[in-house]
């Protein structure tokens, strides 16, 4: 018994060593297809590439072909798929320490920095540009994640920082890459002193890229951001500069981003604008949404079919191969079993960090302003009412506790307050010793007619809007107008803080305001052509 069980072991590891040697042949042909594929069919071969590489025990190239599979759900706007794909690579990458594993490290912290920038998570984006750095050992690579980094820290403000990051980005010798040097530097140190004159660098990095046929865009999108508040005409010229290079490209994120500029420096054309705007907005979230599934799909129809080939290989072995080599594939069974087993635990680690992340967003958006402004209450107000404070908590705790059991979010009309007094409370709450809050014209008659939804809404547009002045606008007088024609309730905001520059608008706090106001179908129009404050009109239909 004791000789056939070896014989049998003998056959079993034979048949292992031929059957790993095998997947590692096909795993490398499946990678080099991917490679060199022009039908739009890379994913799939990647992910074929990915599985046999980890059948065979090879995680640093099952990883290679997981990061490239992150990269291409980057291109395709699958920003959040395409962390999970890199958080699957890293896992493995990060046991080994060998020059080879932590240079894809390298390749796909970039590639989570540059999907985390998209998402307006820029704290995100500068720790996973770092780890990039802390693993690669390529200069030039080194080059643009500093770059990167930069861009990415004069975003936040924080402009000393940006300069030190990006003159580590100078030695590099690649013309585009020096034009990005170029170009972010001057922003950085015009940013921190506006009696910097940039222009000559800014020409400078537009020529560059004109003369390679690549990423001028970049260019006429930061010319235009400087003369926002200089020269009206010079920032359209520019916008549309952008929007006609963007669609000869094809290029729809740009064409979005063109167009913004555009719907805020050319009134006459307001209309047209948004409408195609709005247009190619859905059809880039249509674009995404299918970009996800099919990845999805690709991945399920592999596992798939491969869980058919096994079937397959079982039946003929089952007919064709007497007792011994039948109790050799039991052995093999048992060992996959164990394989597969570990592939569904990370497969569902993967989908809890996926609804950590949808979570943690939505507490973000429904919860963070509300406590924002319970906070504002207590160190405002000397002596505040602690029962309603307490009950504010309380209701901003009972929302956190809807989200974390996937409930719906509560009426509106549950309020105990009348539209007219929860605005005023929500605008009151913000006064203090050197901020003074101003309501004009906050009458009952104004919310007359406006449905729960849209009132909800547009207290959280004007709360968005406080929220915003009391981090950033340094204004010491904020004054809110209301005023109802007919069917048409318009609000205007004014403060005399800093203002807010154009580039960053919907960045500074705002980035939910553009959505809610489409919600509503209404408008929102930002003047900043005074030199101190910023004057916002609001205006929907009551419906």
């Amino acid at each position: 018994m004791k000789t056939f069980f070896l014989i049998i072991l003998s056959i079993f590891l034979f048949s292992c060593n031929n059957n790993k040697s095998e997947k590692i042949a096909a795993a490398k042909a499946y990678f080099d297809k991917a490679k060199a594929d022009t039908t739009g069919s890379s994913f799939y071969y990647y992910n074929l590439s990915k599985n046999l590489y980890f059948e065979a025990n090879d995680s640093i190239e099952g990883s290679r072909s997981l990061v490239n599979m992150a990269i291409l759900q980057e291109n395709q706007g699958d920003y959040y798929g395409s962390i999970e794909t890199s958080l699957e690579a890293n896992r493995c990458l990060e046991k080994n320490e060998d020059s080879l594993s932590r240079r894809i490290l390298a390749s796909s912290f970039n590639n989570m920095a540059i999907c985390s920038s998209y998402l307006y998570s820029f704290d995100e984006t500068i720790e996973y540009y770092k780890r990039a750095l802390q693993y690669s050992d390529d200069k030039e690579n080194n080059y643009m994640y500093h770059n990167n980094l930069g861009a990415a820290l004069i975003t936040l403000g924080k402009y000393k920082e940006a300069q030190e990051s990006i003159k580590l980005a100078l030695p590099t010798t690649n013309s585009l890459k020096y034009a990005m040097f170029i170009n972010n530097m001057a922003r950085a140190k015009y940013y921190e002193n506006q009696n910097y004159n940039p222009l000559p660098e800014f020409h400078k990095a537009l020529e560059i890229r004109l003369k390679n046929g690549n990423d001028e865009n970049s260019s006429y999108a930061t010319l235009s951001n400087y003369f926002f508040y200089k020269d009206k005409s010079k920032a359209l010229y520019y916008a549309y500069k952008m929007l006609n290079t963007a669609e000869k490209n094809n290029s729809l994120e740009d064409q979005l981003q063109a167009l913004q500029k555009i719907i805020n420096l050319d009134p006459e054309n307001y209309l047209v604008c948004f409408e195609k705007f709005q247009e190619l907005n859905d059809a880039v979230q249509v674009a995404r949404s299918k970009a996800k599934n099919q990845f999805a799909t690709i991945r399920y129809d592999v596992e798939k079919k491969k869980k058919k080939i096994v079937e397959n290989e079982v039946e003929l072995l089952k007919r064709n191969i007497g007792i011994g080599t039948l109790s050799a594939l039991l052995i093999g069974a048992y060992f996959w079993y164990r394989k597969r087993k570990k592939r569904v635990k990370q497969e569902n680690e993967l989908k809890i960090k996926n609804d950590q992340l949808r979570i943690s967003k939505k507490v973000h958006d429904v919860v963070a302003n509300g406590i924002y402004q319970v906070m504002t209450k207590i160190e405002n107000q000397e002596h505040f009412d602690k029962e309603e404070a307490l009950d504010e908590l309380e209701f901003v705790y009972e929302k956190s506790r809807d989200i974390s059991y996937e409930k719906p979010d509560p009426d509106p009309e549950h309020y105990t307050k009348d539209n007219k007094d929860r605005i005023s409370s929500l605008i009151a709450s913000f006064k203090n010793d050197t901020t003074h809050t101003y309501i004009v014209g906050n009458e009952s008659e104004i919310w007359n007619g406006v449905s729960p939804s849209s009132f909800e809404d547009v207290f959280q547009i004007i709360r968005e809007l406080m929220v915003n002045m009391k981090k950033h606008s340094q204004a010491s007088r904020v004054i809110f107008k209301f005023e109802r024609t007919d069917n048409l309730v318009k609000i205007q905001y004014t403060d005399d803080g800093i203002g807010i520059p154009g580039d960053l608008i919907y960045k500074n706090g705002l980035t939910n305001t553009g959505t809610r106001i489409a919600a509503i179908c209404g408008e929102i129009i930002f003047d900043n052509k005074s030199e101190k404050g910023l004057k916002i009109t609001i205006s929907f239909p009551v419906s």
